[in-house]
């Protein structure tokens, strides 16, 4: 079975039996809660562990990646400039559609409750009045406390220093970042192969806590991430049209690989289809064959959306509001962060990208098994939304080059 549907049904397990002994004998509840719940906080700590090399050598190959890219020439500097404004821009909005879409629900109290104890154990918000914080004045002692924006800031500007050496020189350290991804990024994997366990665990404690409320939860967030992937998937569609051109022609051009998207759940199964689709709403192959491949290689618009989304989903299950400064400073992270990430696999992805930006606003990381086990319901929307944004990437692009005459910007 798939691991994705394992977690899943992890989940659903673990929730029926907190249901069961929540409803039995207090005594009884609390043995069993005290037996699930530091195996549910193991397997978290075992993640969590990982967050911060992996975010590092992340960080570091993916802006070599960027600047080797944007050395190959305007039209690869074009889409960067697309893909960067476009990733903040959902980050952005989804951050505003969350926050109005989970102050319309009823908050669970019980998950708050549930989460009291280890709340006050978070590491300080990033961005919270103190801009000077991002710039740390020891940055082992900002990642010893487990204060990772400041890291992010730091790792940013060692790979914009590292970008402009030469390359003999800095070849060395890319191979060992590079290197240190593939272990953190296996060694999650294997930490992933108990998933199931690890989410029952987790579930277990807050359902025979919070009651069925915990669950209910889940399903507002599911609604609420489902309906922002909608909403970017729209807005792609206004990204593509050109004056003067036909938006259904583009919409039809994108059904083919928007169903492979579906299907798929995966933007590099769904390349050669990209490719026809862009070919048929008139992209020229040269352009298409730079973009796309690009594209699929870098940008997935819904991984900061996705961000900022758990980020508020949490705040909003523990009657916290971040503040503007805050969302000021987890939206560039975010973006920096899915940039990086987008080579990781599967589950790896969720838990090694939203780990940080969760920790980073001073959150706690519970949540984050219980999300991760019902990912797997709004992946499918979420691929559509990223291969709909490679297309209007690619026309965007296209539109703006002499050889597609009649369609400049």
């Amino acid at each position: 079975m798939n691991r994705g549907l394992l977690t899943l049904f992890g989940l659903l397990l673990g929730g029926a039996v907190g249901l069961w002994v929540g409803a039995g004998p207090p005594a009884t509840a609390g043995f069993v809660v005290g037996i699930c719940r530091p195996l549910g906080m193991l397997w978290l700590s075992a993640l969590r562990m990982t967050v911060l090399p992996l975010v590092v050598s992340v960080l570091v190959t993916g802006v070599m990646e960027v600047a080797d890219v944007a050395h190959t020439g305007r039209l690869a500097r074009r889409a960067l400039a697309w893909i960067a404004g476009l990733s903040a821009a959902a980050a952005i909005l989804a951050a505003l559609l969350a926050r109005a879409a989970f102050s319309l629900l009823p908050r669970p109290t019980g998950l708050a409750r549930a989460f009291d104890a280890v709340a006050a154990t978070a590491p300080p918000a990033a961005g919270t009045g103190d801009w000077l914080a991002l710039l740390p004045d020891n940055v082992v002692t900002a990642a010893a406390s487990g204060a990772i924006a400041p890291v992010v800031v730091f790792t940013l500007l060692f790979a914009f220093a590292l970008a402009q050496l030469d390359a003999a020189r800095r070849a060395p350290v890319i191979e060992l970042a590079r290197s240190v991804a593939a272990a953190m990024t296996m060694l999650i994997g294997w930490i992933l192969q108990i998933a199931p366990i690890g989410v029952f665990a987790l579930t277990l404690p807050l359902t025979a806590v919070s009651g069925g409320r915990a669950l209910g939860g889940l399903g507002g967030y599911v609604a609420v991430l489902v309906a922002v992937y909608f909403v970017i998937t729209l807005a792609m569609y206004a990204i593509a049209w050109r004056r003067g051109g036909n938006l259904y022609s583009f919409a039809s051009a994108a059904l083919p690989a928007q169903c492979v998207a579906a299907g798929t759940q995966s933007s590099l199964a769904s390349l050669p289809a990209m490719l026809q689709s862009a070919a048929a709403f008139g992209c020229p192959p040269g352009i298409t064959g730079l973009v796309l491949p690009l594209a699929v290689s870098l940008f997935r618009i819904t991984s900061p959306a996705q961000y900022l989304v758990v980020t508020e989903f949490i705040a909003w299950t523990q009657g916290i509001e971040l503040g503007w400064e805050t969302l000021a400073a987890l939206v560039p992270l975010a973006v920096v962060i899915s940039l990086g990430g987008v080579g990781l696999p599967g589950q790896a992805s969720f838990m090694g990208t939203n780990l940080p930006i969760v920790q980073a606003a001073g959150l706690p990381l519970e949540p984050l098994g219980m999300l991760l086990a019902v990912d797997v319901i709004p992946d499918v929307a979420a691929t559509v939304g990223n291969v709909t944004a490679d297309l209007a990437l690619a026309g965007r692009v296209a539109a703006g080059e002499p050889s597609w005459p009649g369609q400049k910007d």
